[in-house]
């Protein structure tokens, strides 16, 4: 062997051992540190090295609210609680025992907020991240990858004239979907402020929820197609064409009329490329919060597309109609048309301390003076995912 392909090769060997060292680093360099530890009782330790900390706190929705006051008014968030620290650096706190939830929860190490660094499960609302757990036992089981038939949740781009631009959008197949030659029913399930196509499938864990429905007989198979209703952005934030940048709570041009006016992109992308029933009876819509302020202003305004319309904390309040179109014009003539149609279900979801429950109270009010039917489920519990995946749960088995 020359010399010169002898110095190659021994060269080729130093960078694989370099990459390889570099590739272990995270698995040795990863702290021994068992957090959140689930006891049998369903009790919760928490555990955070930071032996030079003078504080460390941790919040979770699991932990006893405090009111806040915001824009919207005051708001239940969840209180910190202090970790007590260890001779070993290890600060640790242990919850009462849980009830069946899916929790999340973040540190603050003098005053600065973190997430788990034992705890690879993350989820981003907005701009928050933070670590989420599950406590089974209950109905947190749905929220499971459980050993069921799994359905698939795809990521594809639909174009939109109306909006200008090709868009993304998360839809989920039932199980079977792709050996099959059935055609399906569909819902729409629409994102509050804030939220784009990745919030249902992330945070609400629709697939999961919908693979367990579906499987225990409780729901009938459907496709659920979740779309981004900022017409602003063609994907939510690192997706798309604007790249990686901050997420904000309203995009520009939010309830705004253009997408409630140019949703029928939507309908037709869906109906075009899946197998579906393409009739009212077999359309659903149902959203939280901004997405309930959608579907209202949707199924009113196309009066005769969907026999189910479901309202999950429903953002029930007045805004500028900018699409030119009067999306916002005449809203009890067109409740009305909505309800002289026919519909098999209008779904009405909040929670009690939730700060929509007046506005939602007064838009009941005016269906009862309509005589317009809807069923009304009322919740503990205030304006989060916590209740929004729980209205989902109970608003699947009733579609179809």
């Amino acid at each position: 062997m020359n010399l010169k392909l002898k110095t190659y090769l021994w060269a080729v060997v130093a960078l694989l051992m370099v990459n390889t060292a570099i590739g272990q680093e995270a698995l040795f360099g990863a702290q021994e540190i068992k957090s959140p530890e689930i006891h049998e009782d369903n009790s919760v330790t928490f555990r955070f090295l930071a032996p030079k900390a003078d504080s460390v706190k941790l919040t979770g929705d699991f932990l006893p609210t405090i009111k806040i006051q915001t824009q919207f008014g005051a708001m239940d968030v969840p209180g910190p609680v202090h970790l007590s620290k260890g001779d070993n650096g290890v600060w640790s706190f242990t919850t009462q025992p849980l009830s069946s939830e899916l929790y999340n929860y973040a540190f603050e190490v003098d005053g600065l907020r973190t997430t788990d660094p034992n705890n690879p499960f993350l989820i981003r609302d907005v701009a928050s991240v933070t670590n989420i757990f599950i406590i089974g036992g209950g109905h947190a089981d749905l929220y499971k990858d459980n050993d069921v038939p799994h359905g698939t949740v795809a990521k594809r781009w639909y174009d939109s004239p109306g909006l200008g631009m090709d868009r993304r959008i998360t839809i989920y197949t039932p199980p079977g979907y792709e050996s099959s030659n059935q055609k399906y029913p569909v819902l729409y399930l629409l994102h509050g402020a804030g939220g784009d196509e990745e919030a249902w499938s992330d945070l609400g864990r629709t697939a999961e929820i919908m693979d367990n429905l579906i499987a225990q007989g409780k729901a009938k198979s459907m496709i659920v197609v979740m779309p981004n209703a900022n017409i602003t952005q063609d994907a939510a934030p690192g997706k798309g064409r604007d790249g990686f940048y901050k997420p904000q709570f309203m995009a520009p041009g939010t309830m705004q009329g253009a997408y409630e006016a140019n949703f029928m992109d939507i309908i037709k992308f869906t109906e075009s490329n899946y197998r579906v029933i393409a009739d009212k009876a077999h359309r659903a819509i149902a959203g939280l919060s901004m997405g309930g302020f959608h579907t209202m202003h949707i199924s009113r305004y196309y009066p005769n597309t969907f026999d189910y319309a479901g309202l999950f904390s429903a953002a029930i309040m007045p805004r500028e109609d900018a699409s030119g179109l009067d999306v916002y014009k005449d809203i009890d003539g067109t409740l009305k048309r909505q309800m002289d149609n026919g519909l098999k279900l209008y779904y009405i979801a909040i929670g009690k301390t939730d700060f929509l429950y007046n506005a939602n109270k007064e838009f009941r009010d005016k269906l009862d003076a309509m005589g317009m039917d809807y069923e009304y489920l009322e919740t503990e519990g205030g304006h989060i995912w916590r209740n929004w995946r729980v209205y989902l749960s109970d608003f699947a088995p009733k579609l179809f």
